[in-house]
């Protein structure tokens, strides 16, 4: 049978187990009464406001079933099962028009609910259309045809509720062998939860079996591109544009892996031909205009990308990621009329989730520009603490890797190896945290002749989590304990496979950056499978540089930056690591402090370009005037002259940093050692 991933869940909530078991008992009374308590101790809990209203309109309060509703929708609007009880209370009211819609409703957000087609049907067919009664039955039928546990377990899924669907489905799994559904969800269970590996896994043994599954296809080139693998992604994609050349979401899938691929002008005009018949006010359209302009920000076409995002705006006028995106811009300034748009909308109780904290960093960037910096720091304090509350990062596993790197890699462990990895030059590595003057250095060598400015490539992580597996907990991490275990030669065959792998992002120039921040964490990997690369680490002052990450809403990961305590905590972790590797392979990393380049420009990019082991050429000094690609936060920044007084730019905020100050405690000393 094909191995399924082991996905670990959260704990099933006991309280909430009881409530569900007074809903089947029928005691409706009691179960109100204890959602009612529950909730009142965790607001906004989903299901506790579902399950009172399903309570309350068995119990016949059928009004007040609707005002549970109604805050349940203010705070989950896209939860299927709220539009599915907003029907049946509906029915209750024989307002068969209400019912109809809130069916609907339920079922374009979960789809996998029989009960509901089977309500429609009967709606449909009170009301005389025939049409739609009949393709509700089809779709009833269908549901119907499948394994009760499989359609149970795809409603658990598309709700949210991962940990309840992979139980299920892996045990019907096991209990039924490869059944090609239940092999299908559970991959789409793990990409979800960004298991990608199993989800490939089992996304090809179902190919493997039913070709000509396209839905299972499509699930395929959305895990491939999000493990980055642009080409195979888009191998997939022109398999099935071949069978349906006009389809939305084939067509919209292979912009985005044109886009991954730096192909951005192509991509405009793939999205482009997206927006023809695409409603003007609508999610879809500024989705669209969203990907058009960060193509456009790419590529340092300033205002073409500023009239996308406003257009992205005027179509969905709540979509925080296209406000969020014009202040991420860095150059740009809010006008007072859109301040007051996004003000309105970050506090309007229907704003998901989502929206909100991408509209509170829009407007702590906007009123830190208006020079209103207590009312800016209480915006970024808000965002970071909604975005924080959906991570599910964990400081200790960092804290844990750094300690086990040390005991690992040792220079003993080094020496051993002597000779290890494949040879190419070619490859410079650009470490460090995020915000700290990277893109900077990267934009400076890529302004040389003979260097190849790429991307944050995601190839070593990805050679790591192939390495360490999935961690279950503290006690079984792998990685880098199996670097001991590996036979020599492995390490040139990773090292080829990354400098292979790499090679989609090169138009031929010799050398190539590889600006992954995060590959601080694995520089005794990449010892070992790139012995002369050349390592860079971008240091900046801890203050300025943890408060730039607390102010900065990243498109993904980076999940430390979102609290106080994180980011201090992974500065000092980072510290510690970089002090190890300095210890253990001397002269291998160069520093560089931020602060350094800005005060003595010349003097540092000479210095970057010797450790390079390149000639000076005077377009390093000149680094704004080259054009080439940036997809970072400071895209735009890195496109003007250097100046200085972003260094000191987080003392405007330092009555509101003491806490940092002391997390840091002697990292605001040791970062210049």
């Amino acid at each position: 049978m094909t191995p399924a991933p082991a996905v670990a869940g959260p704990s099933v909530d006991p309280e909430l187990e009881s409530i569900r078991a007074l809903v089947r008992e029928r005691r409706f009374a009691e179960a109100v009464e204890a959602a009612r308590a529950y909730e009142s101790r965790t607001p906004a809990s989903r299901e506790a406001l579902y399950l009172m209203a399903l309570a309350q309109r068995n119990l016949q309060q059928v009004d007040d079933a609707l005002a549970t509703l109604a805050r349940l929708e203010r705070e989950h609007p896209g939860y299927g099962r709220l539009h599915q009880e907003l029907g049946h209370c509906h029915v209750a009211r024989r307002d068969a028009p209400r019912a109809i819609a809130a069916y609907r409703r339920a079922l374009e957000i979960n789809p996998v609910m029989p009960a509901t087609w089977g309500m429609l049907e009967t709606l449909y067919r009170m009301s005389g259309d025939a049409a739609s009664a009949a393709g509700a039955a089809r779709e009833a039928a269908a549901l119907r045809s499948l394994p009760p546990e499989i359609v149970t377990a795809s409603a658990l899924f598309v709700d949210g509720d991962l940990a309840a669907a992979e139980r299920l489905t892996r045990a019907f799994l096991l209990a039924h062998g490869d059944h090609i559904e239940a092999m299908r969800l559970l991959a789409r269970i793990g990409a979800r939860l960004e298991i990608y590996d199993d989800a490939e896994l089992l996304l090809r043994a179902v190919l493997d079996k039913v070709p000509d599954y396209h839905a299972a296809r499509h699930d395929l080139a959305c895990v491939l591109l999000d493990r980055h693998k642009y080409v195979a992604a888009r191998a997939e994609l022109d398999r099935l544009l071949a069978t349906d050349p006009g389809r939305r979401d084939y067509r919209t899938l292979y912009a985005t892996a044109v886009v991954g691929l730096g192909e951005h002008e192509r991509a405009i005009e793939l999205f482009r031909g997206l927006l023809d018949g695409t409603p003007e006010r609508s999610a879809a359209r500024a989705e669209l205009h969203l990907s058009i302009a960060h193509s456009y920000k790419t590529i340092g076409q300033r205002q073409p990308a500023i009239d996308a995002y406003r257009a992205a705006a005027a179509a969905r006028p709540d979509f925080g990621d296209a406000y969020w995106s014009l202040a991420n811009l860095k150059t740009y300034r809010f006008p007072d009329s859109e301040l007051e748009t996004l003000a309105a909308a970050e506090s309007a109780p229907t704003t998901a989730l989502v929206d909100r904290y991408n509209l509170c960093f829009a407007l702590g960037k906007a009123y830190e520009d208006h020079g209103e910096y207590e009312r800016s720091w209480r915006y970024y304090e808000r965002g970071n603490a909604l975005k924080r509350a959906e991570s599910r990062y964990r400081p200790e596993l960092i804290e844990r890797n750094t300690a086990m790197q040390k005991a690992v890699c040792t220079a003993e462990f080094f020496a051993a190896r002597r000779g290890a990895g494949a040879d190419s030059r070619a490859p410079i590595l650009i470490v460090g945290l995020p915000r700290s003057g990277s893109t900077l250095l990267e934009q400076i060598l890529a302004s040389h002749s003979e260097v190849e400015g790429t991307l944050e490539l995601p190839d070593i992580p990805r050679i790591v989590i192939d390495l360490q597996g999935r961690e279950p907990d503290l006690e079984q991490l792998r990685y880098p304990g199996v670097l001991a275990d590996l036979p020599i030669e492995e390490f040139a065959r990773l090292g080829r496979k990354y400098l292979e792998d790499t090679q989609i992002y090169r138009t031929g120039k010799p050398r190539f950056i590889d600006k992954m921040p995060n590959n601080f964490r694995h520089l005794g990997l990449v010892h070992l499978m790139l012995p002369n690369a050349k390592v860079i680490d971008a240091r900046r002052e801890p203050m300025a540089c943890c408060f730039g990450n607390l102010k900065q809403l990243f498109a993904r990961g980076q999940e430390f930056t979102y609290s106080v305590d994180d980011i201090a905590r992974y500065y000092r972790t980072y510290l510690e690591l970089m002090a190890h590797w300095d210890a253990v392979l001397p002269g291998r990393v160069l520093r560089v402090h931020h602060e350094d380049v800005v005060e003595d420009l010349e003097g540092s990019v000479r210095r970057l370009l010797e450790f390079c082991e390149l000639p000076f050429e005077p377009a390093c000094l000149e680094f704004h005037r080259t054009e080439r690609s940036v997809r970072t936060a400071s895209s735009e920044q890195v496109r003007q002259p250097i100046y200085r007084e972003g260094l000191e730019q987080w003392r405007h905020f330092e009555p509101w940093l003491g806490e940092l100050r002391r997390a840091l405690g002697d990292a605001l000393e040791r970062y210049r050692d």
